[in-house]
């Protein structure tokens, strides 16, 4: 098994030299030619019930299968030591079809552990694919399992707290029901869920793995029985990556370590720095002992990450910073090779229920590859400014 940087340029590009090609080539026929009417509807079927075109066999048509999205799709896995990932049009397309897999196998309710992503509470809260959710503490996940239990949810770091959490833990405390990890903040760089013991990963492609905001996309790392679940809802409900982001995507993977431990050296000089301003009432950063008090950095995480938040002393104060920074961005996402800023509470968690909304008073920072110095003058005198 090579190394994480390795796996990074090289997985997913196999057979490229048969093809006469060095890049990844980008194949975007919608279609393809059928051999005939037996042999079209046998393909068909295959890939329409979950499975992958058998060599030689025709492709039919792209929401079915696309050898640029199937590369990208080789290369997530390997990154996540996962047997297969299945790509999507984007992460939140990508946690529906895990959701609607669940429900047509019986088993609609879930037990979600907060904080999550503002769109994937409001997916569960809102009971729109026909699940049922519990919300409870990763303490209370056994307790809050029932019969029809088909899947327990968890972000860690979770978005926007970068709070962590133990998934060994969690697994055992699921009892076998399967685990799915949203893995988006910290990569497959910094953490591998399968390997302890979850049964789904989770990525918002869009973020670190496509890295530069000018691609979207969700993929799912898993096993072979939950990528043929998952290949089949796609086809039908035409979730679908599509060739061009697909290859973009892939090609982010190949500088992901890279821009993921650069910005990670960003983050720790500025959440250090953050941590004794006067205006700051506190720094939520995995990178502090107070904000990993089971120790998880260095054993289930290889790092910190470059996301953090921090506190202001009122919501006003909050509200008037994106304003007034210039290097950096406001806007939501993250994981980009630039700054960005954002106020959890008012933009991607203001559709999340009151007891579950972020404190109004956190500014949350993706951590991009400027020079750390700058990233931090800029957000200080942005602070300042508007106290």
């Amino acid at each position: 098994m090579f190394g994480s940087d390795t796996t990074a340029v090289h997985a997913g590009r196999a057979g490229l030299g048969p093809l006469g090609v060095h890049a990844l080539p980008i194949d975007l026929s919608t279609t393809a030619p059928l051999p005939s009417v037996h042999d079209g509807g046998a393909a068909y079927e295959q890939m329409a019930t979950g499975g992958v075109p058998l060599p030689g066999q025709s492709t039919v048509y792209q929401r079915l299968w696309n050898p640029t999205v199937a590369r990208f799709e080789e290369g997530l896995a390997a990154m996540e030591r996962a047997p297969e990932a299945v790509a999507f049009a984007t992460g939140m397309a990508a946690l529906s079809a895990v959701l609607l897999a669940s429900v047509a196998a019986g088993k609609p309710h879930v037990v979600a552990v907060r904080p999550l992503y503002g769109g994937s509470d409001h997916l569960l809260a809102s009971a729109l694919l026909g699940t049922r959710v519990t919300f409870a503490e990763p303490g209370g996940v056994r307790a809050a399992l029932r019969p029809d239990t088909g899947l327990v949810i968890a972000e860690t770091p979770a978005n926007p707290d970068l709070r962590l959490l133990d998934i060994a833990e969690l697994v055992r405390q699921s009892d076998g029901v399967p685990v799915l990890v949203d893995n988006t903040f910290a990569s497959p760089v910094l953490q591998q869920p399968l390997t302890l013991g979850a049964s789904l990963v989770l990525h918002s492609a869009t973020k670190f793995i496509g890295g530069h905001g000018d691609a979207m996309g969700g993929v799912v790392a898993t096993d072979a029985g939950w990528a043929s679940r998952l290949r089949q809802v796609r086809a039908v409900t035409g979730g679908l990556l599509t060739p061009w982001p697909a290859y973009l995507l892939h090609r982010g993977l190949a500088t992901l370590p890279v821009r993921v431990r650069a910005a990670q050296e960003n983050a720790n000089k500025i959440a250090a720095a953050l941590s004794g301003h006067e205006l700051v009432t506190r720094v939520l950063y995995p990178g502090l002992p107070e904000c990993d008090p089971l120790g998880l950095v260095g054993s289930q995480m290889a790092g910190p990450g470059s996301l953090l938040s921090f506190e202001l002393r009122s919501a006003e104060h909050a509200e008037r910073v994106p304003a007034a920074v210039g290097l950096i961005t406001h806007a939501v996402s993250l994981g980009g090779v630039d700054s960005l800023i954002q106020h959890p509470a008012g933009l991607t968690h203001r559709p999340v229920a009151a007891e579950a909304k972020p404190n109004a008073a956190m500014l949350r920072v993706s951590v991009g590859l400027e020079d750390a110095d700058d990233i931090l003058n800029d957000l200080v005198q942005a602070i300042e400014s508007t106290r």
